[in-house]
């Protein structure tokens, strides 16, 4: 029980962060956001303020933002549908019910043969079932429209929608939901930092040497800088302890600043297995800092770190050759939530930063459908310096949606099987 809170707790805040801000960027570039939704499904609860819906939905699954004109945001209403039309004191239509859960005494009934809530803002259709005389309403542009589960959003006009606002607006918007996963990902290991009371300083020195390690043995002393390990530089702590986990029982030899002099120290770094990998070990500690700045640029040399890990995974994956163990779907991060969650709240909050950084870095990949490949199609449009053809995009998107949704089940049906079945 333990493991699905805290995976609920931990998806919803990376999806919720990441939608917030693609909200916000919204708001302030003047794209009407009709519906902020926390968690899918089925409505719980709704709140209207500011000309958006803010919903509260049974499952609790991250979330999402529609806004006017994008492509996942549906407002077209068909002929034929059966609806009930509020009207204003100048017989303009303020709201559109397209509900059987909603009722409205003073709402006059009509049949919908054609509406334009777009660019003429019209509704036509046979009032209270009269099929002789076709009426025209003129709609508000402010009405709503309460949806089939009724919900209560407005109308999205032309002037308010997406594609109307200039193409580095559009691009804000579409970055803004990786940016607060990167931002998310800082401040998360700043409070992980906070709470254990010092942290490492990401430097090549070294903070301590464990008793009869291969450390010291091979006269390694704290404080020591490693700047080399077999020609190659280690200016960080990572870079450090990659070439040493990457070379189990090989010969290494590192240069080495102690003090004021340099020496080169030779070593064989101890093989020690784990999940079926072996992997180097010297035993040595990180340098420590438990100041306040300390603690801050963690925040930022961390972060920094797991996006290169990431970025070098991918880059794997691409020269490498592509191995679908490489991806995680929710079930592979349930199943590594799961372990994390026994592990204590500091691991998670560090575990929720890397699950942000890796959502932020992943949502740029230049792939239609991701918040990458829709800048992609915003870059293009301003070296165009003209739209991209509405059909043209559709079908980019639709595609980039369709590779989506099979890597999907692929990645979720090798999960259940590494993680489940065995």
């Amino acid at each position: 029980m333990t493991a699905i809170i805290t995976f609920i707790i931990v998806f919803g805040i990376l999806v919720i962060v990441h939608e917030f801000g693609h909200y916000y960027a919204a708001k302030k570039s003047g794209i009407l956001v009709r519906e902020f939704s926390v968690g899918m499904g089925p409505k719980i609860v709704a709140y209207r303020k500011n000309h958006t819906t803010y919903t509260l939905r049974l499952l609790p699954l991250g979330g999402y933002v529609r806004m006017a004109g994008a492509q996942e945001d549906d407002s077209e209403i068909q002929p034929g549908t059966m609806a009930s039309l509020v009207l204003n004191d100048n017989d303009k239509v303020i709201k559109i019910i397209t509900s059987s859960k909603v009722y409205d005494a003073n709402a006059v009934p009509v049949q919908i043969s054609k509406a334009d809530l777009v660019d003429d803002l019209v509704i036509e259709g046979y009032e209270n079932g009269d099929e002789t005389v076709t009426k025209k309403y003129s709609v508000n542009h402010d009405a709503t429209i309460i949806e089939e589960d009724g919900t209560e959003v407005q109308i999205a006009p032309r002037d308010v929608q997406l594609q109307s606002v200039s193409v580095w607006k559009r691009m804000i918007t579409n970055f803004a939901g990786p940016f607060n996963n990167f931002v998310l990902a800082i401040l998360a290991t700043i409070l992980a930092a906070f709470m254990m009371g010092s942290v490492g300083t990401g430097t090549n020195q070294l903070g301590g040497i464990e008793n009869n390690s291969v450390a010291q043995k091979a006269g390694l002393k704290a404080n020591d800088k490693i700047l080399s390990v077999n020609g190659k530089k280690t200016t960080s702590w990572t870079s450090l302890t990659e070439s040493i986990q990457n070379n189990p029982g090989k010969k290494l030899t590192l240069n080495v600043q102690s003090g004021n002099k340099t020496k080169q120290v030779k070593l064989t770094p101890k093989a020690v297995k784990s999940s079926g990998q072996s992997y180097g070990m010297i035993g040595i500690k990180a340098k420590l800092d438990s100041s306040v700045l300390g603690k801050i640029k963690y925040g930022f040399t961390y972060s920094w770190s797991t996006s290169l890990t990431i970025f070098h995974a991918l880059g794997k994956m691409v020269s490498g050759g592509f191995n679908i163990n490489q991806l995680s779907g929710p079930v592979g991060i349930y199943s590594m939530t799961s372990k994390v969650a026994s592990t204590g709240l500091i691991n998670i909050i560090l575990f929720t930063s890397m699950l942000s950084m890796n959502l932020g870095i992943v949502n740029l990949i230049p792939i239609p459908a991701l918040d990458g490949g829709k800048i992609l199609l915003n870059i293009v449009e301003a070296i165009r310096r003209k739209p991209i053809p509405e059909q043209y995009e559709n079908v980019i998107t639709l595609i980039g949606v369709g590779i989506l949704v099979l890597l999907m089940i692929a990645v979720t049906w090798n999960d259940i099987q590494r993680f489940f079945i065995k």
